[in-house]
């Protein structure tokens, strides 16, 4: 079995005797039955991790000693923002769970002309903690030590100004060129992907005023979520940085 990994928000240190969450603890002891001097993994999302040792199993606490750092990285030689139209449901949440798997650097959510709607006020808030949580949960299985931010949603019009330097792309079923003829340069990428139905015409004429450049990933008109994974796959074959 490989060695459980669970990340606290930290920051951690070595010699600290922490507590560990509520879900993670019931993980740990009720369906893992481990016991105390098993060895798990810790990170606080900022880079590394910690090896550390179940201390206590007990029905209402579950605690662990931090043992030493190991300065452990995954990430891609390039950040990558991954500016996501709303989706539903689970569709959004399958997107945000694989980007992380895929090494994507920040999310960004959101509202657009066909986007899902989305919730106010606390259900709101709820929601992007939910995000949140997903992305966790996504690095603790897929070994990365950096956690990805999860923006809270923002209008496109609002955002684009705002939108990070670099490579801007957007994806565009209807736009004449791919990927491998994108002028990729080193450095950050943003990926702009819409929803279901695609960007209207409006939107897509204001990104490409903010200097996003169209590109399509084949014949086929992809489900949203689907097209942001494989745009994120084909970015780490393409990108000038992992040419080595």
């Amino acid at each position: 079995m490989r060695t459980p990994r669970i990340h606290l928000s930290g920051p951690l240190a070595v010699g600290d005797e922490v507590t560990l969450p509520e879900a993670a603890a019931r993980h740990l002891g009720r369906v893992l039955r481990l016991g105390p001097g098993a060895a798990l993994r810790l990170f606080d999302g900022r880079g590394g991790e910690y090896a550390a040792t179940l201390s206590t199993v007990e029905k209402r606490r579950v605690s662990a000693r931090i043992e030493a750092f190991e300065p452990r990285e995954v990430e891609l030689p390039f950040r990558v923002v991954l500016a996501q139209a709303v989706s539903r449901g689970d569709r959004m949440d399958l997107t945000l769970q694989k980007a992380v798997e895929l090494g994507v650097g920040a999310i960004v959510p959101l509202v657009t002309a066909r986007s899902a709607p989305l919730p106010a006020g606390e259900r709101l808030e709820r929601r992007v903690a939910h995000w949140r949580g997903i992305v966790a949960s996504a690095c603790e299985q897929c070994g990365r030590n950096r956690l990805p931010g999860v923006l809270p949603p923002t209008r496109l019009g609002t955002w684009l100004p705002e939108a990070p330097a670099g490579t801007r792309l957007m994806l565009d079923p209807d736009a004449g060129s791919s990927l491998r003829q994108a002028p990729l340069a080193r450095g950050d990428v943003t990926l702009l992907v819409g929803p279901e139905g695609g960007l209207d015409s409006k939107e897509l004429a204001q990104a490409e005023g903010a200097g996003f450049v169209g590109i399509g990933l084949g014949p086929r008109v992809l489900r949203t979520e689907t097209a942001a994974l494989a745009a994120l796959a084909q970015l780490q074959l393409l990108h000038p940085e992992t040419d080595q």
